[in-house]
């Protein structure tokens, strides 16, 4: 039994992919240069490397296995000099927006047959294999996890995250509602 196909995880993601947006929007392009600690990325960096991650996923989605000689260092090298562009809040937020829909676009033209394959990494690599529902499952994983970061760092600037405020907001009204009526 499957209830969770492709057209769940492309929605699934694009609600990741908005909630992200939202922290890209809340945050002022001032702040976009903070750094948490020394030797982590900036706001900036962490959001351009959450939209770069699909990318990642989709050309692995074009391949069985990964060839026994795959350079993961040039790779890893190349998401950082792409992380390291300088890009203004507006085109860190349009390049989220176009990379987090070309990502679930191509989920949603994925096959079930496709989602159950597995995957082959070269020796060494943990998991040695993976099926291709848990590969494009992780992509998401893996922004939420950047994404709590960047939530923190909100808190550290003293803006109080868009999910906080939308759960504040709820409490309020079902505590409004719950009080007597005054005549």
């Amino acid at each position: 039994m499957n209830y969770y196909g492709t057209k769940e995880l492309a929605s699934a993601f694009r609600t990741v992919r908005q909630n992200t947006i939202q922290i890209a929007e809340d945050i002022p392009e001032d702040q976009y240069g903070f750094q948490a600690a020394p030797g982590v990325r900036t706001v900036a960096q962490i959001l351009v490397h959450i939209g770069l991650m699909p990318r990642l996923s989709m050309q692995l989605g074009k391949t069985q296995s990964l060839p026994r000689d795959f350079d993961f260092g040039k790779m890893f090298a190349e998401v950082a000099a792409e992380e390291a562009k300088a890009r203004t809040k507006a085109q860190i937020i349009e390049f989220l927006r176009t990379s987090g829909e070309e990502y679930a676009s191509w989920i949603e033209s994925l096959t079930e047959d496709f989602l159950s394959q597995v995957f082959t990494f070269p020796p060494g690599a943990e998991p040695p294999t993976r099926v291709r529902f848990e590969m494009i499952l992780s992509a998401k994983e893996h922004e939420m996890h950047h994404r709590a970061q960047l939530m923190i760092i909100e808190r550290m600037l003293g803006i109080t995250p868009h999910l906080t405020r939308r759960n504040q907001e709820r409490m309020a009204a079902m505590q409004r509602s719950a009080q007597p009526a005054k005549a």
